[in-house]
């Protein structure tokens, strides 16, 4: 026989062999597949979840240590020789009764001394609670938690492409969201209510559909000091008595006292005030614009955002020592064009990231803004803008990163839809944060050496592959990784369509109910027609 025919006499035979190895890798990647099905189904512990609230970041940082140090003594040489200018009598007695010098000229300066003491004595290492103990975060270190804010002024409605007014409806909607997204960790007031024109009522029903949307720990702000004594009525209810609430308070005040450059906002320190005496935790927020009211050069502005913060820090321990206070440096980027903010801005990422580092020199537990797009939609710049200045200021080890979700035009306008989407951008976001174990174990020899020696060629089956599917990778909610067939097949929908549609599903099914009917009814009896937010929105 001819070695030509022996080949062609040999080839069915190598056919059908190469068909049974094919028929069984498949049976073994098919095992490999239901058993990873299994995995799926299977609940996972917070604590080994691929990406949860509290994960350790600090692996970037813009500046270096001896950066840091030059910023901290241009700090204190302007609150020496600068200082600060309009303060109330109410601030001026209590900065004045810690060793702050008020001048001829009206402006309170800060000997450096008063300073680092300040520094040295403030609280640091606290919880900021949820009304549901789970949602409890411990701001310390590095450890990055991300969440909502603002005070848009607009609800963006992707299936009509415009803007509308938001309502106080929307940021209830929009609490209730955040209640079942696990990347969101806390939700702070992100739009103003802008069908309730009287502040008092403004104020108050803000915060009542915040706390009714959410168990997380929520954010809100108030217009004038007498604003707070009735939310404060309600909170202490909510809570169980006003000793819970001073125990585990599931509120804190975003308080812009400082008008920069370096000036004090009279009605914010009234509010301050107010708060500090309640109970209520301070985020201390300085928002200068970079190029308008702060510094055009980059590290400029940082120094400016660190010595008000420093100030506020002061002001909140003079009147009590110790309270709980975020040190809240949020400087701005301008379009230096236009003037205009630009939000969604590569320099807006390196000034976060740059203030997170200073509350780490610090020690102080910091909160900055990231993730407000300059973009008007839920589109390709929106997740461009969002996902780089979001990640770097988790990879800063910035501990609470406002702003991070639902945020359009530069804070102008709030998209519920999303929020869905950044809560897959987030997840993206704390895997980054989280980084690579390198163990015996993950260097994975033993695993390597029995699937090349001993086992089937891959990894599809493998007890380790099995094992860390979960607890290793993060898996987006509406995110799209169909093969091309199946997104054909499934009539090719877009991330955009597919948050739609989870809005919508949620909206009409999640009416949560951590604060009880019973409890409800006794504060609209209380609190009557100043409750604007209808029963009937909130599931009956």
């Amino acid at each position: 026989m001819s070695v030509a025919l022996e080949k062609q006499d040999a080839a069915p035979k190598d056919a059908a062999l190469k068909q049974e190895a094919l028929g069984d890798q498949r049976s073994r990647r098919s095992g490999g597949r239901e058993a990873r099905r299994a995995m799926r189904a299977a609940p996972l512990a917070d604590d080994i979840k691929p990406v949860r609230a509290g994960l350790e970041g600090g692996s970037y940082g813009p500046l270096n240590r001896n950066d840091q140090e030059r910023i901290h003594e241009a700090v204190l040489t302007l609150l020496e020789t600068v200082g600060f200018a309009n303060a109330i009598p109410s601030c001026i007695e209590a900065l004045t009764g810690v060793g702050a010098v008020y001048g001829d000229d009206g402006r309170i300066r800060f000997p450096r001394g008063l300073v680092l003491d300040t520094i040295k004595k403030a609280a640091r290492n606290f919880t900021l609670h949820g009304q549901d103990p789970k949602h409890d975060m411990l701001i310390q270190g590095k450890r990055v938690h991300y969440g909502t804010a603002g005070a848009a002024v607009h609800l963006v409605d992707v299936e009509k492409r415009e803007y509308r007014e938001s309502l106080v409806q929307d940021i209830y909607d929009a609490a209730r969201l955040v209640e079942g997204l696990d990347n969101i960790h806390f939700f702070q007031r992100p739009m103003v209510p802008r069908d309730i024109p009287d502040p008092l009522e403004m104020d108050f029903n803000t915060l009542y559909a915040c706390v009714m949307g959410t168990s997380k720990h929520v954010g809100t702000s108030f217009t004038v000091r007498e604003n707070v004594q009735p939310a404060l009525e309600m909170l202490y209810a909510i809570a169980g008595g006003e000793e819970n609430f001073r125990a585990r308070p599931f509120v804190s005040n975003s308080n812009c006292f400082v008008v920069p450059p370096m000036k004090f906002a009279e009605d914010a320190c009234g509010v301050l005030e107010a708060c500090v005496e309640g109970g209520i935790p301070i985020l201390l927020l300085s928002a200068g614009q970079a190029g308008a009211t702060a510094p055009a050069a980059i590290a400029g502005a940082v120094v400016q955002a660190v010595a008000e913060v420093l100030v506020g820090l002061i002001y909140v321990n003079a009147i009590k020592p110790g309270h709980p206070a975020i040190f809240g440096t949020w400087p701005f980027v301008s379009d230096l064009r236009t003037g205009a903010m630009s939000g969604g801005s590569a320099e807006q990422a390196v000034l976060t990231s740059a203030c997170a580092q200073m509350a780490q020199f610090y020690d102080l537990p910091g909160g900055s803004a990231a993730g407000m797009t300059d973009s008007k939609l839920p589109d390709i710049q929106s997740g461009y803008e969002k996902g780089i200045t979001d990640v770097m200021a988790g990879l800063a080890g910035l501990n609470l990163v406002y702003e991070s979700a639902g945020m359009h035009a530069s804070l102008l306008g709030f998209c519920l839809e999303s929020l869905i989407i950044d809560n897959d951008m987030l997840g993206h976001c704390l895997r980054c944060v989280r980084g690579i174990e390198v163990t015996d174990e993950a260097l994975s020899i033993d695993t390597i050496t029995e699937v090349c020696m001993n086992g089937p060629g891959h990894y599809l089956g493998n007890e380790q592959t099995l094992r860390l599917m979960q607890t290793e990778y993060f898996y987006p909610a509406v995110g799209d990784r169909f093969s091309p067939k199946e997104w054909n097949e499934k009539g090719r929908p877009d991330i955009l369509q597919r948050a739609i549609i989870e809005k919508k599903r949620v909206l009409a099914e999640r009416f949560p109910r951590h604060v009880p009917k019973l409890l409800d009814d006794k504060l609209r009896a209380r609190f009557g027609e100043m409750i604007k937010l209808p029963r009937s929105g909130m599931g009956g």
